[in-house]
């Protein structure tokens, strides 16, 4: 289990996609897919789907229950990411804190160091939805994420409203990441002679 055993093609990032349960991670992979409306259940394990995003280069979507029982397994999931999608029920004001806590122990792995993180604030069209800005400072993005690129998307995986968008971030945060590691791997290797 994990991404060590799937390895991005030399065109591509592996995505890992993760939130608290019923944040709609699923639901996003699925209309980021195609214009759909899906059902889904909740995730039990991971989904794993391929996402063309731009001429030659592939996201490799692993979309990870957030269940409790399923967090304790996410670390399983970071090693070679290329980028992180952290999905936020924007709605679900009482789960906010419990959400931030798990994003801040995620960045704490040294497996994403310096990794990109797009956070998606979903069910926009929720009354009483928090915007961009507030989920902003709820998860305290500043603080946490000062040292990698980061972006926070309003959206809404029923209507496709702002996937597109970040779908385009994702892609470039990727390529921009996949390309400085490469550049560092390629230093370290003339440095080493």
């Amino acid at each position: 289990m994990g991404l060590q055993n799937a390895k991005p093609s030399t065109k591509g990032a592996n995505v890992v996609m993760l939130g608290l349960d019923s944040a709609g991670k699923s639901t996003l992979l699925y209309k980021f897919r195609s214009n759909d409306a899906f059902i889904t259940t909740p995730t039990i394990g991971f989904n794993v789907d391929m996402i063309e995003a731009g001429k030659d280069f592939t996201l490799t979507f692993w979309d990870v229950g957030g269940q409790k029982k399923m967090r304790e397994l996410w670390s399983s999931f970071l090693e070679d990411a290329g980028a992180l999608l952290y999905v936020v029920d924007s709605s679900d004001k009482r789960r906010l804190e419990e959400s931030r806590r798990e994003l801040e122990l995620i960045l704490k792995n040294e497996c994403i160091k310096n990794v990109p993180v797009v956070v998606l604030a979903n069910k926009q069209d929720l009354p009483g939805a928090l915007n961009a800005e507030e989920i902003t400072r709820k998860l305290k993005m500043k603080k946490h994420c000062s040292d990698r690129n980061w972006y926070v998307q309003p959206c809404c995986a029923t209507t496709g409203e702002g996937l597109a968008e970040a779908l385009q971030r994702v892609a470039t945060f990727a390529r921009q990441y996949k390309k400085s590691k490469e550049t560092f791997i390629t230093l370290k290797e003339l440095n080493s002679f």
